[in-house]
This record gives C-alpha cells, sequence and structure tokens, in this order.
C-alpha cells in the first residue's frame, strides 16, 4: 500500500491589527477627578491582563459625599465627551464606586477600603501608591483614685501636658 503525501503550504505572515488610536475616555475621567480633587489617583494599563476593559483608574475620596460627589462628576463628563456608562455601582452608599466606561473601569473609594481591597496589588502593579494612613487618636488616661476607705474607686480622667 503506497504512502500518502500531504502538501504543505507556505505560513502566512502573522500581520498585527492596525493600531487604533488611544481612547479619550481616561482623559476626560482624569479632568473630571482632577476638578473634583480626588486624591491618589492611579490609572493602570490592564490590556495584558484582562479583557473586560484596557485602563482602570482608581481614585479615593475624604467622605462618603466626596464619593458620590467624584462619581457624578466622571458620570457627567463621560456623558458629555459623548461616553455613557455602561453601569454605575455602588455610587448610592459612598464608600465604594464603580464606574463602567466599556473599556475605563473608574473606582473611587474612600481610603480605608482601597487599603482593605489593595486592587493595585490584586491586578499585580509594581509601584503601588501609599494610601495616606488615619492618624491615631489618643484618649486621655484614667488614674483610680480612693476617696474614702469602704467606697468604690473612682476614675478620673488626667490631662496630659501638650507639646
Amino acid at each position: 500500500m503506497p504512502m500518502a503525501t500531504t502538501r504543505t503550504r507556505a505560513r502566512r505572515a502573522t500581520e498585527s491589527p492596525p493600531a487604533t488610536p488611544p481612547s479619550p475616555v481616561p482623559g476626560l475621567v482624569q479632568v473630571a477627578l482632577d476638578d473634583m480633587k480626588a486624591v491618589n489617583i492611579k490609572v493602570l494599563d490592564v490590556r495584558g491582563l484582562t479583557d473586560i476593559a484596557d485602563t482602570l483608574i482608581i481614585a479615593s475620596g475624604n467622605s462618603d459625599r466626596h464619593v458620590r460627589s467624584i462619581a457624578e462628576r466622571v458620570i457627567q463628563s463621560a456623558k458629555a465627551g459623548g461616553y455613557p456608562p455602561f453601569g454605575v455601582e455602588g455610587a448610592r452608599q459612598g464608600e465604594w464606586a464603580l464606574v463602567d466606561l466599556h473599556d475605563v473601569i473608574v473606582h473611587v473609594m474612600l481610603p480605608r477600603v482601597r487599603e482593605f481591597y489593595g486592587l493595585e496589588r490584586l491586578w499585580g502593579t509594581a509601584d503601588v501608591p501609599a494610601v495616606s494612613a488615619v492618624p491615631k487618636v489618643t484618649t486621655p488616661r484614667a488614674v483610680v483614685t480612693r476617696k474614702r476607705p469602704g467606697t468604690a474607686p473612682r476614675k478620673r480622667a488626667v490631662r496630659t501636658p501638650q507639646a
């Protein structure tokens, strides 16, 4: 029985897809974040890591009201630029708001929430910004004294000198 030979075709040269122009959405978002005085703005390029978005923008607000206001400004700016959001989550609660602008996802959150979830670490970026820690509040120390023998101890606050 004769052996059948198969013909092989020369491989096509792999062509890279045409480069798409950069989206103006990250610029619109950054202007909106700067207008609302968002803090610790971090732009992450996640094109090689996921297919859900090209860019993640993470920013912090100083209070829940500030987070809500920042998210609303981002939504208004995107709509005005002709890029209405596909979805908005958490804007009512104000601890963490997510705005989905298709290729750009914007996270606006309180610093403690940002530190807890650590999205920068989750997406594997090497340069994670330091989120400012909440200042430690000291309370006055209490001294226990006895007024008369046989009575219950009473606590009174002792003021410490301010430096």
